[in-house]
């Protein structure tokens, strides 16, 4: 995934908002990105400007390798009123299964920015719909296998995303999930 990225900058501004109303004493966000891929540079600044307008602190978190996302977490727990937010890279996938533990462990909030994440332990997610994307992209080859240059079709970004929260998480970390914010979810996991 280095390179390019999947989701619109602006989304992550979204898990800023997310994390904050699930986990409203949260005044400080490690944000855990690769550093390697410039779209982890933009998905920062749309964090950091959405978590200073929310009097949120944030601090950047190398994840390319175990050991860096093992030391990062452990470093940031050492104090209180903290949230995690992991952007979508292909390190994310790699280490998921670490990630969430070690929020699940340090008891970190942590949102993720794909469904697996929640699925697998994680507290909350929020993404693209990966089915309807897989879907639009079969369309663009049923265009192209009819004649169409794919020069000519347009980029497409993706029209709905996916917010998934998992109540076992939540009340492991003794979080209380706000009606409204189930009510909003495409997936609720108890």
């Amino acid at each position: 995934m280095t390179g390019f990225s999947l989701y619109e900058y602006g989304l992550s501004g979204k898990w800023v908002e997310l994390l904050k109303q699930v986990a409203p004493n949260v005044t400080r966000m490690a944000v855990l990105r690769d550093f390697t891929n410039p779209a982890g540079l933009a998905y920062f600044g749309a964090i950091r400007a959405t978590a200073q307008s929310l009097g949120v602190e944030v601090s950047p978190v190398a994840m390319q390798s175990a050991d860096e996302i093992e030391k990062g977490i452990e470093e940031f727990a050492l104090t209180t009123n903290g949230g995690l937010i992991i952007t979508p890279n292909s390190a994310a996938s790699i280490h998921r299964a670490l990630i969430v533990d070690l929020a699940f462990r340090y008891k970190l909030p942590a949102v993720y920015p794909f469904s697996y994440m929640a699925a697998g332990g994680g507290l909350i997610s929020y993404g693209p719909d990966f089915v309807e994307q897989f879907r639009n992209a079969a369309g663009y080859v049923d265009r192209v296998l009819r004649g169409e240059k794919p020069t000519d079709l347009p980029v497409q970004q993706p029209t709905r995303y996916r917010l998934v929260i998992n109540l076992k998480t939540a009340k492991a970390l003794s979080l209380n999930v706000s009606d409204a914010l189930i009510g909003l979810a495409d997936e609720v996991i108890e």
